[in-house]
């Protein structure tokens, strides 16, 4: 399908917007907002406020689809707030996940240097999976582990970190594993984890109170996910998680219980569940509480309105009662 609407100025964006529902007092300070962030991220945090009805499609069954209009008492600041908690929420998120990410860096280098400087490098220290080339004549490829190492030689060459340019100098730019985890991203580091043999894969997620490798894949996978939303500005609020971490079997992880409850809102998939991930890691990562509660003090100031609970990001009720956000 051909592409078709016609550029419209601020103004008219403005009174699009007014057209479709939205309340607008002050039409500069809209206009002013959409300057600021652009039409397509306000109505996207706009969506939860659409009006939608029910239909039965051919099949017989009942689906509900969202419509183009705002529901009534749907006004401009509704908007405001919701952009302003999600900037902090993305503050937050990028604040835990670096400590996460910095400690399983460390324990990561620290477990595979044990059996050898070079760990990275010794197909002996991985799973099969991640050091077996694939020889199909149709498609040959590279093991995952000769691919990881290309791209972390990339990176490594791209780097002015002190103690690379040292290494680069003093020993041919040969790295022991427990420095070069320190130029790694969360991606990178992901799929080394996920080619660990299975002890020592083990070693690390019990560090972090994480009961299995595979759980641990999981969630650095996640962490991944939305520290990547964070910082590329991308919206955290009402968003539907396409790497949700897996929930612990009941009683594995007993903080974390509330995220198997019948009736839980958005069940797995809510931005919820990715922040009770980073603050249960952070237990053992360290002593205070301190991001818990900061996440606690703002879901505390959620802009409820007639169309938005906090449990539109997963939050269960009854969450300020919960372990893991008390001090």
């Amino acid at each position: 399908m051909e592409y078709t609407k016609r550029w419209l100025s601020l103004e008219a964006q403005v009174e699009r917007l007014a057209q479709r529902g939205l309340e607008v007092d002050d039409p500069a300070r809209a206009v002013g907002l959409l300057q600021s962030i652009g039409y397509y991220r306000v109505t996207g945090y706009l969506y939860p406020f659409l009006e939608s009805d029910e239909y039965v499609d051919g099949e017989g069954h009942t689906k509900t689809r969202v419509l183009d209009k705002y529901r009534p008492g749907t006004e401009l600041h509704h908007a405001e707030s919701i952009i302003d908690f999600d900037r902090q929420l993305r503050l937050l998120v990028m604040d835990g996940v670096e400590r996460i990410e910095v400690a399983v860096r460390m324990r990561t280098g620290y477990v595979l240097g044990r059996a050898s400087a070079f760990a990275h490098e010794d197909p002996a220290c991985f799973d099969d999976s991640f050091t077996r080339a694939n020889t199909d004549s149709r498609d040959p490829q590279p093991s995952k582990q000769v691919a990881w190492l290309e791209r972390v030689k990339a990176r490594r060459e791209s780097s002015d970190e002190q103690f690379v340019v040292h290494f680069r100098e003093k020993y041919d730019d040969h790295m022991p594993v427990w420095a070069l985890t320190e130029l790694l991203e969360l991606g990178h580091l992901s799929n080394l984890y996920r080619g660990m043999l299975q002890k020592d894969a083990e070693e690390v997620a019990l560090a972090f109170g994480v009961p299995k490798k595979k759980m641990m894949i999981s969630w650095l996978a996640s962490l991944n996910y939305v520290r990547n939303a964070a910082a590329h500005h991308a919206r955290l609020f009402n968003r539907k998680l396409q790497n949700a971490p897996s929930r612990p079997a009941a009683g594995s992880v007993p903080l974390l219980d509330h995220l198997r409850a019948p009736g839980a809102p958005k069940e797995d998939f809510g931005t919820y569940n990715a922040l009770a991930i980073i603050a249960y890691m952070l237990r053992s990562i360290e002593a205070e509480r301190s991001w818990a509660l900061r996440l606690a003090g703002l879901l505390r100031t959620f802009p409820t309105s007639h169309a938005l609970s906090i449990q539109s990001i997963g939050v269960p009720q009854g969450w300020e009662t919960l372990e893991l956000w008390r001090e």
